[in-house]
């Protein structure tokens, strides 16, 4: 079975017929849904006039038809007065022996170059983390949620495009609908939230080059329907690859939040992840040191079985300040319970309120 992506591939040589652009590179091609053999897509054309949506359903039904896909149903609707003034005025070209005007680029999206403006007033927060193992996504989902306790709105990207896991430690069963050709995230917990996850089904593998993730990750962010955020968090990939450069490009007003263990050699990893982000002149928030050690429920008494001092010498290093270390633990959640999850902390507990110290130290600076 072809993924949605791989389906946008195919109808890549599909144009607007009008403009003469790639409608996948318009990112009009919307609401494309897969199932076993069957295809669903919607076309959003400048003005549906019969004979152009006619060849254009042929057009995509003989592309599909040629990798096995013979059962597709195709709607058409024409652009939205927001859709038509979101095309890019730098690839708009004025033809001096026509009136007509000619476009040659891409669509901004649904709103997404507003969001990613730094006049959006969103402010961008991404947790990055130089090994994977270290507990990032689940630093995120709890900041996250410590923020919207807070009165925060707040979104959540799963930018961990190959190891997604925040729809499930947030304990998020429901999948996001797409209602007038835009997504509307799920929302836990008073977090918006999208992840690849929610797109990938029995925890199949995801196989991509550095291209599909980057605009996989750029559709999060232009054709989902955020509405107004206060802040906005990205769960990145461990490492330096590529989406976490994509994130640096698209987002270059965006703050860093680098998770470590104490130990040494992790400390060590994590710092080129802050390499990364001060040679792409992003902010450095701060160091969050995981799995700082382990208390005692009876006695109190610490074991730092990790080793101590990765976080602060990361943190000295990096030119930035040690935001918390946070003890190993679980959340004492059952499954019975309405809101359960496997992650994310109560805010009456003790790891529950050092996520809450977290938040209010970040909101100091912004």
């Amino acid at each position: 079975m072809l993924s949605k992506e791989q389906i946008l591939e195919l109808l890549q040589p599909l144009q607007e017929p009008q403009l003469g652009v790639s409608l996948t590179e318009l990112q009009w091609v919307r609401d494309v849904m897969v199932k076993e053999h069957h295809v669903a897509i919607t076309f959003v054309t400048l003005d549906n006039q019969p004979e152009d949506t006619t060849a254009l359903s042929d057009a995509a039904r003989n592309l599909l038809s040629q990798h096995g896909i013979e059962d597709v149903h195709i709607r058409f609707r024409a652009a939205s007065e927001h859709e038509r003034q979101n095309l890019s005025e730098g690839d708009i070209q004025q033809d001096p022996s026509d009136e007509e005007v000619l476009v040659k680029g891409h669509a901004a999206g649904l709103g997404g170059h507003e969001l990613l403006s730094p006049e959006s007033g969103v402010r961008y927060i991404a947790i990055a983390s130089g090994k994977g193992g270290v507990g990032k996504s689940t630093v995120t989902v709890n900041l996250a949620v410590a923020l919207a306790r807070q009165g925060k709105k707040v979104g959540l990207i799963d930018a961990d495009i190959y190891g997604f896991s925040v729809p499930d430690m947030m304990g998020i069963e429901e999948y996001p609908v797409v209602e007038d050709g835009v997504i509307q995230p799920v929302e836990r917990f008073g977090v918006k939230v999208m992840s690849m996850g929610f797109f990938i089904r029995e925890n199949n593998p995801v196989i991509w080059r550095g291209p599909m993730l980057g605009r996989m990750l750029r559709q999060f962010f232009t054709d989902v329907n955020w509405g107004e955020l206060d802040y906005m968090l990205l769960d990145l990939p461990p490492g330096t690859g590529d989406v976490a450069l994509d994130v640096h490009q698209m987002i270059p007003h965006s703050k860093e939040i680098i998770v470590t263990t104490p130990h040494a050699t992790a400390a060590f990893v994590a710092a080129r992840a802050g390499a990364m982000a001060i040679q792409t002149e992003h902010e450095l928030l701060g160091v969050v040191e995981n799995m700082a050690y382990y208390e005692c429920g009876s006695c109190g008494e610490k074991d730092y079985v990790f080793g101590r001092g990765g976080g602060g010498q990361l943190a000295e290093s990096l030119h930035t300040s040690l935001l918390a270390q946070i003890p190993l633990g679980a959340p004492d959640n059952h499954i019975s319970e309405p809101d359960f999850s496997p992650s994310v902390y109560k805010a009456d507990t003790n790891i529950g309120t050092i996520y809450a110290e977290i938040a209010k130290e970040i909101e100091t600076k912004f």
